[in-house]
């Protein structure tokens, strides 16, 4: 039995998010979908760095699995995707040792955030970044950002609904980039709570749109409460950029 390791590409536009659900089509299914086939029958179960939500897309999703198949590295990405729908790939396959392990292992992630800036619709960009209009004060976000950069209490931007008790994480860069008509918010961080990239995105929206103070992200974390933070950016414009060893 040989583990192996590889990384993963997918839109997340037609897929209910990374994990498995009932009746659902989602990226976890599709995986072992196309091992089931490969294995002839057997069940084979993969393990995520994490998961990811129905429309959010990954460029770097780290998933482990076991086999006992003898196929070549070189030959496993060609026989994945062989299996596997159009908008899901394998972009490398490695072995690995046994006690590797894609989610417990990782050290560290990076999600990026897309923002299109522009009153002109654009059908091509329509499920991979966020349509944003309206005029940003770009200066007060990046004065917001060193606030958050560090190790925080984040439930003020963590889903009511997530059921992790320690919120605290570690953010160790946040980056806003500009490249001609989209704004991209880079977040590299020890790890991250659910919705807390789309808060946060948000939250800087709400920034750059006036509506809440730079200086006040210090309060929002120190008050532990969800309803101080921004609105929840969509889920379209977020891709899991890359996962850190």
């Amino acid at each position: 039995m040989q583990r192996y390791k590889c990384i993963v590409s997918y839109d997340g536009t037609q897929f209910a998010g990374y994990q498995v659900q009932p009746n659902k089509r989602t990226v976890q299914s599709e995986l072992e979908n196309a091992l089931r086939k490969l294995h002839k029958g057997l069940d084979v179960k993969v393990f995520a760095s994490g998961r990811t939500d129905a429309g959010v897309h990954a460029r770097g999703q780290v998933i482990h699995f076991d086999s006992p198949l003898r196929i070549p590295i070189a030959k496993w990405e060609i026989a994945l995707n062989s299996l596997l729908p159009n908008d899901l790939a394998i972009v490398g396959v490695e072995a690995a040792d046994a006690g590797f392990h894609a989610r417990f292992d990782a050290k560290g992630k990076e999600y990026r955030y897309f923002m299109y800036r522009s009153s002109r619709r654009d059908p091509f960009k329509r499920h991979y970044a966020y349509q944003y209009s309206h005029p940003l004060n770009i200066p007060a976000i990046k004065d917001a950002l060193p606030f958050l950069v560090g190790e925080h209490d984040f439930t003020s931007f963590c889903s009511a609904k997530s059921e992790v008790e320690d919120k605290v994480r570690k953010v160790s860069e946040i980056e806003l980039l500009e490249e001609e008509d989209m704004l991209i918010f880079r977040f590299t961080g020890n790890g991250f709570l659910y919705n807390m990239v789309r808060i946060l995105v948000g939250t800087l929206i709400g920034v750059g749109s006036g509506d809440i103070s730079s200086q006040a992200i210090p309060e929002i974390l120190e008050r532990k409460d969800r309803t101080y933070a921004g609105k929840t950016a969509p889920a379209h414009g977020l891709y899991l950029w890359e996962v850190h060893y």
